[in-house]
């Protein structure tokens, strides 16, 4: 392409015409098979072929010539073009915009955030390096406009009293983004959200368990033992039923026929 520098801004889009014909007119075989799909924030490599007042002309490989807006070349205020850039100087730029309907594409110099505030959605997983440590948590950037946040509560799935235990400035992390509050420019964080919980401890026996197992241990009572209770339980009875003091006749007929029918029985064995 021929280079040459543009004095006034009214030109801007007459330069673009132009560059886009000498583009289409200079197409080579090769030079299609390196283009590529152009998407927003795409990265490109390309060479300053004409500045003006309001930006310059990018050569960049591609079927159509890219435009940088002067405001986009650098984030400092910059009043020239030729301040920042030379014809012939190779830059690195990024598409804003690629709109098969224009006859320019849109790029910028000032590389773009990695996640705008539209592009933040709940639920997303981010990775990032922790920038400062607070007392109620730590921030980390992921390449928003703010950092995101991550509570003290959400670093881990066990009750962390000060963040330093389980994170240090300049880590790399991975979270998950709980929420988003643009107007707030808020972005809430969760580490604990990506880790395994661990699997449930065995409970604690409970007091009837324990119970239990003592009444298991206990010696079953045998035969004659049994026997003799329940005789005695049956001879308090008649002793309360009988008047004066007295033990009644028919009670005492009774513990002795268990008596004897226990003990034949315990004979036997």
């Amino acid at each position: 392409m021929e280079t040459e520098v543009i004095d006034t801004t009214d030109e801007v889009e007459d330069v673009l015409e132009e560059a886009a014909e000498e583009t289409a007119a200079t197409d080579t075989s090769e030079a299609t098979e390196s283009k590529i799909e152009l998407k927003r924030k795409t990265h490109l490599k390309g060479k300053v072929a004409k500045v003006a007042l309001g930006g310059a002309i990018i050569d960049v490989g591609q079927d159509k010539p890219g435009f940088v807006h002067l405001a986009r070349i650098q984030e400092e205020p910059l009043n020239r073009v030729e301040e920042a850039l030379d014809v012939g100087q190779e830059i690195d730029v990024w598409v804003l915009r690629a709109d098969p309907n224009r006859e320019h594409i849109e790029l910028t110099m000032i590389e773009p955030l990695k996640y705008d505030w539209r592009e933040l959605k709940k639920g997303m997983v981010v990775s990032g390096t922790i920038s400062r440590i607070e007392k109620f948590g730590a921030f980390v950037e992921i390449g928003a406009e703010r950092p995101g946040m991550v509570h003290v509560s959400e670093m881990a799935n066990k009750f962390v009293r000060n963040p330093h235990e389980v994170v240090s400035v300049g880590e790399e992390v991975t979270a998950k983004v709980l929420a988003v509050n643009r107007q707030k420019k808020q972005i809430k964080l969760s580490m604990k959200a990506l880790i395994e919980k661990p699997e449930p401890a065995e409970s604690l026996p409970t007091v009837q368990d324990a119970l239990k197992e003592v009444d298991d241990d206990l010696p079953v009572p045998t035969a004659m033992e049994m026997a003799l209770r329940e005789a005695m339980e049956r001879s308090r009875g008649d002793s309360n039923v009988a008047k004066g003091g007295k033990k009644s006749k028919k009670g005492d007929d009774a513990l002795e026929d268990i008596f004897s029918r226990t003990l034949e029985g315990y004979g036997e064995k």
